[in-house]
């Protein structure tokens, strides 16, 4: 089962930055919100972050 998506995010940003999202974002037919989803979750797990919750689960084997 999917997690639930029940939190808002809202940032300012440049024009710049914002058509480079929106670029990325077609390139893989991906929403602007998808994209933004999959940049950090990338991100997160180059550089090891994990969440709480993600911290408590057992580990699947």
């Amino acid at each position: 089962m999917k997690p639930t998506k029940d939190e808002t995010l809202s940032i300012r940003t440049s024009a710049d930055i914002k058509q480079l999202l929106r670029i990325a974002a077609e390139k893989e037919h991906r929403s602007i919100a998808s994209m933004m989803e999959v940049l950090i979750l990338n991100y997160a797990q180059q550089h090891g972050l994990k969440t709480d919750a993600a911290q408590e689960k057992p580990s699947k084997k």
